[in-house]
C-alpha cells in the first residue's frame, strides 16, 4: 500500500515564504509613498483653504495684515497649528497686499515631516506654491513645485 503523503514539504513552504517576502518589498515602501503623498496633501490643503479669506481680507480693508484664528474682521478662519499644518505666525503680508503663508508639516513619514509649503501671493494676487518635500510626494507641478 501507498503511504498518503500528509502536510507540505519544507520546499514547498520555503517558495511560499519566498513569495510572501517578494511581495512585502514591493507593497511596503508603496505604501509609505502612498501615506507620505497623503500627509502632505492634508497640509497643503489646509494652507491653501485660506487663500480665499485672505484675498477677501485685502480686498475690504488692504492696510490691516490678516491674522491667523477665528472671530475677528482679519482672522483667516484657522489656527496657527492643526493636526497637519504649523503656519508661521504672524503672516509675512506687505505694505503691498504681497504675502507669504508658509505651513511646516506636522507628523506623517520622515520623508514629508517636517518639510515647508510656501504660498506665495504677489502684489496682482497672484498665488504660487513651493515646497521643500520631493516632488513625487507633492504629485503634478502645476500643483506646487517641491525639490
Amino acid at each position: 500500500m501507498k503511504q498518503v503523503q500528509k502536510g507540505f514539504t519544507l520546499i514547498e513552504l520555503m517558495i511560499v515564504v519566498a513569495i510572501i517576502g517578494i511581495l512585502a518589498a514591493v507593497a511596503i515602501p508603496a505604501y509609505q509613498d502612498y501615506i507620505a503623498k497623503s500627509k502632505w496633501g492634508a497640509a497643503n490643503s489646509e494652507i491653501a483653504s485660506v487663500k480665499q479669506n485672505f484675498d477677501a481680507i485685502v480686498a475690504n480693508d488692504a492696510t490691516t495684515a490678516p491674522t491667523w484664528g477665528h472671530g475677528a474682521t482679519t482672522s483667516l478662519g484657522m489656527a496657527a497649528a492643526t493636526a497637519n499644518c504649523t503656519m508661521t505666525d504672524p503672516l509675512t503680508y506687505n505694505a503691498d497686499s504681497s504675502a507669504t503663508l508658509v505651513c511646516t508639516v506636522v507628523g506623517g513619514p520622515a520623508s514629508v515631516a517636517g518639510t515647508t509649503i510656501t504660498w506665495s501671493r504677489t502684489a496682482d494676487g497672484v498665488w504660487s506654491c513651493a515646497a521643500t518635500a520631493a516632488q513625487r510626494f507633492i504629485g503634478v507641478t502645476g500643483i506646487c513645485t517641491g525639490v
